[in-house]
């Protein structure tokens, strides 16, 4: 049940916050601040140093509070397993690894494997996944997820890569169950401007609802 929970705040956030930072420090700040405006789905990149270990102090941190801690960048079942023992609630990774699935099916924990083709999208359909990460997102523009959800309308599709605030509206009319964004969200940290990305998240927050709301 805790695996169908997680996928169903995630898909009713509508926002996935792709934490990337240069140390364990920022990266905590940027945590914070995405946290304050309002996104409840942090997904901590293993680019982080010290990723497992932020995501176990996060989760302890943050036991009794309504945040979703999530790994990203997850390249192999290993990772994903010591991500899990961290306590991650979700593993996102950016390309279709089928025992990574595999693992994370093994633990009932939510993964979201990275596909760029159908063929892919098939393929981690059948694994079981029941959020598939479009990556790279701009390689491809919003109307990639019409096009996925042509032949396979059963999918649930988050694109990654890309996503702002001035094309999050359009990947939701799409038909995306959630967006990912990092860069164009934490882009404060690279000047110490953390209220900037609390604005910036409020904001992806609200346009994520008023695209649900037309």
């Amino acid at each position: 049940m805790q695996r169908i929970e997680t996928i169903k705040n995630i898909a009713e956030s509508g926002v996935v916050a792709v934490i990337r930072a240069e140390s364990k420090e920022q990266g905590i700040k940027i945590i914070e601040a995405v946290k304050k405006g309002g996104i409840k789905a942090l997904e901590i990149t293993m680019t982080v140093p010290g990723a497992v270990d932020i995501i176990k102090e996060l989760c302890e941190k943050y036991k009794d509070e309504d945040v979703i801690i999530g790994a990203g960048t997850v390249l192999d079942p290993e990772t994903a397993r010591a991500c899990i023992l961290a306590g991650a609630k979700y593993i996102v990774s950016p390309s279709l690894n089928i025992e990574t699935v595999k693992l994370c099916n093994r633990y009932r924990v939510p993964v979201m494997p990275g596909v760029m083709t159908v063929k892919e999208a098939v393929e981690a359909l059948e694994l079981g996944a029941e959020v598939i990460k479009v990556f790279p997102g701009n390689a491809f523009g919003p109307s990639i997820i019409s096009a996925f959800r042509g032949p396979l309308p059963q999918g649930n599709f988050m694109p990654t890569g890309g996503v702002n605030l001035n094309n999050v509206k359009d990947w939701i009319k799409a038909g995306a169950v959630a967006v990912g964004t990092g860069g164009d969200l934490t882009k404060g940290a690279k000047t110490g401007d953390y209220d900037l990305i609390t604005e910036t998240a409020a904001k992806f927050i609200e346009e994520v609802k008023m695209a649900r709301a037309k």
